[in-house]
């Protein structure tokens, strides 16, 4: 029997079920997740920078902020051209859907914003979902992304609403929840997760599956990074969290979000293939693939479809879970 979909899970639960005995909670994520799901279907996602660096805000982890001396270079825009090539490349390699993240606190209303929009409208003609991560966003903005074809959003939370205000100053826990607002109103789906080994405690990690779970409809999808240290960032000297800390997360976001794509996201790089094998069999069903996130090293898609045979693993098509009907106006100018 497919598990209930609910809205109401307390701290208590969710600190039971990230707690309990580490094969147990494997296997029962393994079990909601082959109920609910299509067991060994994996959605392949390429990640590209299409601004970077000299970004205003101070969030801890992050090069791209531009207080912080790192090596990080500083990119203006990309041209809609070359993000399309980018986009025809991930999609040949196995990449299902495209996401573009730009280094702004939030979206100006501008040319950049109107090239965005094209990137938008070109890569979903491509036949592959397209997602932003842009920062934040007003209801009409949102609108626009909706209207060019956005196919999701992404926003993440970062951890609970309690520790986010000692690693960010810049914008508040309500802005980020505002924004993933916006973005559900103009019915583009939401992508939406956190980052783990940031010096946070096991509460903040329950808080934040808490939120997600208790959404009024739980994110599409929920990125559960393991922190990459960069070296001129707050956070340089954080030691990375152990393996057996990601698998918790993902069986945890597994059990209390049943339906959610769950992706194993920053961090991968440094996993071995058996460490990822589990990470999906306790729920995983989506990746990044590409030699970089953003700024960061990842596995490239040649190592990761060389993983996918050894394990048995198949590639998600675009759009499953929601047909995709382009706006009458990018239509017309296909």
């Amino acid at each position: 029997m497919k598990p209930t979909l609910r809205h109401d899970w307390t701290t208590d639960e969710i600190r039971e079920i990230y707690n309990s005995p580490l094969l147990e909670l494997v296997f029962r994520a393994a079990e909601v997740h082959k109920a609910q799901n299509n067991f060994g279907e994996v959605q392949v996602s390429s990640l590209l920078s299409i601004k970077t660096g000299g970004c205003p805000e101070d969030c801890a982890y992050c090069p791209q902020a531009a207080r912080y001396h790192t090596d990080t270079e500083v990119q203006a825009l990309l041209k809609t051209e070359e993000v399309v090539e980018t986009a025809k490349r991930a999609k040949a390699a196995g990449a299902s859907r495209m996401c573009l993240g730009a280094a702004w606190r939030e979206v100006r209303d501008n040319r950049d914003f109107d090239r965005v929009l094209d990137m938008v409208k070109e890569v979903t003609r491509l036949d592959m979902e397209v997602c932003c991560t842009l920062g934040m966003l007003s209801e009409t903005q949102a609108q626009k992304l909706a209207d060019a074809g956005l196919y999701a959003y992404n926003h993440n939370l970062d951890s609970s609403a309690e520790f986010y205000e000692t690693i960010i100053t810049t914008r508040t826990y309500n802005d980020r929840l505002q924004t993933l607002e916006h973005v559900r109103n103009a019915n583009i789906t939401v992508c939406s997760g956190g980052i783990i080994g940031m010096g946070e405690y096991l509460e903040d990690r329950y808080a934040m599956l808490q939120t997600l779970a208790n959404m009024p409809q739980h994110p599409d999808s929920v990125p559960i990074n393991s922190l990459v240290p960069v070296k001129g960032t707050p956070l340089e000297n954080q030691e990375r969290v152990s393996i057996w800390d990601m698998v918790r997360m993902i069986a945890t976001a597994r059990i209390v979000m049943p339906k959610t794509v769950v992706r194993l996201s920053a961090g991968r790089n440094e996993m071995t293939m058996p460490e990822q094998a589990l990470c999906f069999m306790a729920g995983a069903n989506s990746i990044f693939a590409g030699d970089k996130l953003l700024t960061t090293p990842n596995p490239t898609f040649d190592t990761d479809m060389r993983m996918f045979e050894t394990l048995g693993l198949k590639t998600r098509e675009p759009f499953k879970e929601r047909k995709q009907i382009l706006p009458k106006e990018v239509m017309a100018e296909a």
